[in-house]
């Protein structure tokens, strides 16, 4: 393809970060493909020139290996960047999580994020390409009510570091983009949030509401903002890890040298724990 170069972007739909990035990756002269579970969730996208809207469930290996096949067609076997994106977003406290529902969690940010990246590694490779996956500042927190999707976040950085070096040989770069507050759709997941009838913490259920809607949250970046920013580290060759969106830059320095009591009493505050403490 005479482009720039060539992108896969899992989790593309409309309003989230990975519809942002196709949309800042095709400004720029790349050919992207788009990949979500339901392409009419893709409407912003399939309007663009120079991208391919595609359906890919990254829990779904069929899925996973028609979007190789395709993408060795359009390319001649060869993909310059895979952005691992699509995700599962949740809130719940940890006593009263649902077990199916937090294998899910991991099924789609950790275990999908593996396939697919075992998938299009060798095209990344014929490439000298580089593979980027979008985490989260909640993987450096102990932040209640969110230890499920933390702990995959947490996960997927822990493999990001290890692909890193087990990619070295081959001349793939490997990127972690540890995500501070943005403004997305994703809010929307919570909408029917409640907690069982015998929970623990059935008394602060509409602190704990509020929290899952953003509530206590510092303002969000603008997700295109955000977009261009990593875009423009992700094409400037960057490694390792890099942390846009606000708060980000203070995890990053927090999580390294705050002891555990005062990382525990800051990310406490305003969530409920503190209430029940006082009770206790």
């Amino acid at each position: 393809m005479s482009l720039q170069g060539t992108v896969l972007i899992t989790g593309c739909s409309d309003g989230g970060i990975g519809s942002a990035l196709v949309a800042a990756f095709q400004s720029r002269g790349y050919y992207v493909f788009a990949t979500l579970r339901d392409p009419n969730k893709a409407s912003e996208l399939s309007k663009l020139s120079n991208v391919m809207v595609m359906t890919l469930d990254v829990t779904n290996a069929s899925h996973i290996a028609a979007a190789v096949q395709v993408v060795q067609g359009e390319t001649g076997g060869s993909l310059d960047y895979l952005i691992n994106n699509a995700g599962r977003n949740h809130f719940m406290p940890l006593l009263d999580e649902n077990i199916e529902t937090a294998k899910r969690i991991f099924d789609t940010n950790v275990w999908g994020t593996l396939a697919v990246t075992q998938a299009f590694a060798p095209l990344l490779i014929k490439a000298n390409g580089t593979l980027v996956n979008i985490t989260s500042i909640s993987g450096y927190l102990n932040m209640p009510w969110m230890g499920s999707y933390a702990a995959a976040k947490r996960s997927m950085e822990i493999m990001s570091d290890t692909l890193r070096l087990e990619l070295s040989p081959f001349k793939v770069n490997v990127l972690s983009v540890v995500t501070g507050a943005v403004q997305t759709k994703g809010l929307t997941y919570f909408d029917d949030f409640k907690l069982p009838p015998d929970s623990l913490y059935k008394s602060i259920e509409e602190t704990i509401f509020a929290r899952a809607h953003g509530g206590g949250s510092p303002k969000r970046m603008d997700v295109a903002e955000y977009a261009n920013r990593v875009v423009s580290t992700i094409i400037k060759g960057s490694s390792n890890k890099t942390w846009p969106g606000p708060v980000a830059g203070f995890i990053k320095f927090a999580s390294g040298y705050f002891p555990t009591w005062l990382m525990d009493k800051l990310f406490t505050r305003g969530t409920g724990v503190d209430i029940l403490l006082k009770k206790a």
